[in-house]
Formats: structure tokens, C-alpha cells, sequence
């Protein structure tokens, strides 16, 4: 009897799978169903873009134009421009998210792409079901003090309070930051990066800690931006990227690509003021990437051949977009650093364009 009941189990498990088996041979998946993200963008005829919000110089509202403004923002621009040949007010979307919101606002498909100064790190990229771009942004971890604290390095911060984005890759830098020099410290946890630059200002932490562009850039918000001191240690990496959902193929090829057209671009010499120049130019190799040549260029991402011109008419290349959001002549008056290309001894480096 026993072994009729086991039998009976047996099959009935048997049955039960073949049936799932079937119906996954039959039923196309959701995303199957939905179409690529490209295509989903196209029908609705906006691109929804993750962003800060809060960060001056990467992503922050302009208060009297209520423009997304900043770098990552302006790569948002760039990847509108790709897919609809231009930007407008009606065909982009910025999504303002916190850094404990972004990474699931991209896993539920509230956006399609996040640029938020986003690290890519192993433990995101195997678990979260995401995918990493090209990093936009090489930067690092630091802290900020303020002057009269008289704060020379993190060495004496021994028992300080310390600023801390909640949700952040900077909690666990900080915490192992202290602990391999046997110092200690108070965390002081927060949601939004306006939060902790308020807290500094009002005396609440000793330090914040985050990547050394966003001190930068919280360091412009507040009354006296000379008050605050950003200290020389650098205690991380911290590769910024975007990030897009696991599983399309090509959606990661459309962002990808269009990152590395402003790379590019810049790298040949192209700018949003010379690019119709360079459209009658007899060099194979720009006629390839602008689209111009009889070789295939847009059109192997499934983007018109000519989008690189879309793009740097759009936003510029990636100088430009550095300059205007960064660089010397703006409030957080950046170097290049690390972010230079690869010919000016950067890391800011594209694939061959052929």
C-alpha cells in the first residue's frame, strides 16, 4: 500500500510538471509579451529617467526654470535624443529618486534607465537583477568638514559624528574606513542628500561623508560654501554608471552605444557647434560614426544610422557636458582628473566604432 501511495505522488508530480513545462513553452513571458524597452519607449513616446533631484551639478531642479539640470541629467537628454532624434519637453520623463528608491524604481520599470550617480559594485550587479553601463564618472569617496573644525585628515575624526547617506555604498566605506584605522565613530543616517549637507550646517554631525563630486555639489547649497573643507583622503572607489534591467539585450546596447558616441566625439573633435563640419568630412572612420558613410552605425542598434549627430546636437560631447555641469567655470569647478580620455591619460575610454 505504501508503495502504490508513493507511486501514485510520483505521477502526480510528473503530470503537474509537464503541464508547468508546456505552458512556459506556450506562454511567452511578460517582457516577451511587452516588447524590448526600445520599443516600449518608442510606443510611449517617453523615455522615463532616473535621477537625483537634489544634487547640484549631476541632478538638481533649476528653482526659476524648474529644468532638470546636471550631468547625469544631461545624459538622460543624450539617450532621448538617440531614440527620438531629438529632446523636447513632451519626450522625456526625470524621475526624481532617493538612493534607497532608485535600484527598485528600476527593477518594478518605473524608469527605463537610471542615471543617478549610481555605483556599480559586484554585489549590485549579481543581485539586484541590473546591468551597469559605462561609467560616466570615476570618482571616490571623501569627507567634508567644515574649516574651523581644523581637521587636516580623517585620522582626526577619532569619535566625530558622521553624515552618512542612508542605502549608499558609502555606509560600509566609512564604517570600514575607521575600523582598519581603529578609529571609531557616530553615523548619522539619512534619506536625501539635502538632509545631510543640513545636518553639517546646522551642527548636528562633525563630517559627511559621500563621493567627492557630491560634496562638491552639496558644498554649493549651502550660505557660505568657503566654510566647508573637503578633506584630501580618498577612501574608496567609486566607478558611477547608469543602470538599466537585466534580460534586454538590446536596450543595454542603445545606452551603452549612446554614452560612448559622447565619448567618441569628443575624442575626434566634434562639438555641438563644428559637428556640421564634420558631416562633409572624407575620413572614413567619423563618416562611420556620424552615420554618413555606406557602413552600418544606428541601424545596428536598431537606431536611425545617424543618432551620434542627434546626440551631440542634443547635449554635446562628453566635455562639453562636463564643462557645462562641472568644470572649472561652474560652482563645483572641477578637474577633469580621471575623467579625462585616454588619449589626455584619463580613463574616460570608448570600444573601436566599426
Amino acid at each position: 500500500m505504501k508503495r502504490n501511495t508513493r507511486s501514485l505522488a510520483l505521477a502526480g508530480f510528473a503530470f503537474v510538471l509537464v503541464v508547468v513545462l508546456s505552458l512556459s513553452a506556450v506562454v511567452p513571458s511578460t517582457r516577451a509579451q511587452e516588447g524590448s524597452i526600445l520599443e516600449q519607449v518608442r510606443s510611449r513616446g517617453v523615455l522615463n529617467c532616473g535621477v537625483n533631484g537634489e544634487l547640484p551639478g549631476f541632478g538638481a531642479l533649476d528653482p526659476d526654470t524648474q529644468q532638470m539640470l546636471g550631468f547625469d541629467a544631461d545624459f538622460c537628454r543624450a539617450l532621448a535624443a538617440a531614440i527620438f532624434g531629438e529632446v523636447t519637453d513632451s519626450n522625456i520623463n526625470f524621475v526624481q529618486l532617493t538612493a534607497q528608491e532608485r535600484f527598485t524604481a528600476v527593477q518594478t520599470r518605473q524608469v527605463d534607465v537610471l542615471f543617478r550617480n549610481a555605483t556599480w559594485s559586484l554585489q549590485r550587479d549579481t543581485e539586484l537583477g541590473l546591468d551597469f553601463g559605462p561609467t560616466t564618472f570615476y570618482d571616490g569617496q571623501a569627507l567634508m568638514v567644515s574649516a574651523d573644525l581644523g581637521v587636516a585628515s580623517i585620522d582626526d575624526l577619532d569619535g566625530a559624528s558622521i553624515c552618512v547617506l542612508r542605502g549608499t555604498t558609502t555606509e560600509l566605506n566609512i564604517t570600514e574606513a575607521m575600523r582598519s584605522r581603529g578609529l571609531t565613530f557616530e553615523p548619522v543616517y539619512f534619506d536625501q542628500p539635502s538632509e545631510t549637507i543640513g545636518a553639517l550646517e546646522g551642527g548636528r554631525c562633525d563630517a559627511l561623508t559621500s563621493d567627492r563630486s557630491q560634496l562638491a555639489g552639496l558644498r554649493t547649497s549651502t550660505a557660505d560654501p568657503g566654510a566647508y573643507v573637503i578633506l584630501e583622503d580618498t577612501i574608496s572607489k567609486e566607478p558611477l554608471t547608469p543602470a538599466y534591467i537585466q534580460g534586454d539585450a538590446q536596450w543595454a546596447d542603445v545606452v551603452n552605444w549612446t554614452v560612448y558616441a559622447t565619448i567618441q566625439a569628443e575624442e575626434f573633435g566634434i562639438t555641438s557647434e563644428n559637428i556640421d563640419d564634420f558631416l562633409t568630412s572624407e575620413d572614413e572612420s567619423i563618416q562611420r560614426f556620424l552615420g554618413q558613410g555606406e557602413n552600418p552605425s544606428g541601424t545596428l542598434l536598431g537606431l536611425e544610422n545617424d543618432f551620434v549627430v542627434d546626440v551631440i546636437r542634443a547635449v554635446g560631447n562628453y566635455g562639453e557636458i562636463f564643462a557645462r555641469n562641472l568644470g572649472p567655470d561652474t560652482p563645483l569647478a572641477l578637474d577633469r582628473g580621471l575623467n579625462e580620455l585616454w588619449t589626455n591619460g584619463g580613463l574616460i575610454y570608448a570600444p573601436a566604432w566599426r
